[in-house]
């Protein structure tokens, strides 16, 4: 009877529109059990002005993923809530890791245009570290 629905969590949407019951028939459960996963913390609803519960595009796709888990591979609510729980971390640690990369590409690129021999005018890149003393006089007039 239920219409099979199908949404990517990448591009599922975040706002949080959807009363108890269409997600809940999104998702392929009764309004009863997505209720006592809002209670669990498997999924955070969103609360209307009235206080009804509100979801989203991704919390039906995370809904139906928590219903596979159980129903397919036999995972309990625990391990499942832990299973998200690590799931959002990984997601949260790629994105950090993500803006670190981008950082040190910036820094890696100022260090290439710090080091470019013609970067300061003055400055001249030295391949090897040197011990010789070199003294440094100005030109006089006669000189030139």
């Amino acid at each position: 009877m239920y219409e099979e629905i199908h949404i990517s969590v990448e591009q599922a949407s975040d706002a949080k529109v959807l009363i108890i019951s269409v997600a809940a028939r999104m998702a392929g459960m009764h309004p009863q059990t997505l209720r006592q996963y809002d209670r669990l913390g498997l999924v955070q609803a969103g609360r209307a002005g009235g206080g009804g519960r509100r979801y989203s595009e991704r919390d039906v796709a995370l809904l139906r993923e928590v219903q596979r888990l159980s129903q397919e591979d036999g995972v309990n609510l625990a391990g499942i809530k832990r299973i998200i729980g690590l799931e959002q971390m990984v997601g949260d640690l790629q994105q950090q890791l993500h803006e670190m990369q981008v950082q040190l590409e910036q820094a890696y690129a100022r260090i290439a245009q710090l080091e470019s021999p013609y970067a300061g005018g003055d400055l001249v890149r030295q391949e090897r570290p040197s011990t010789a003393l070199v003294v440094w006089r100005p030109r006089r007039a006669a000189d030139k």
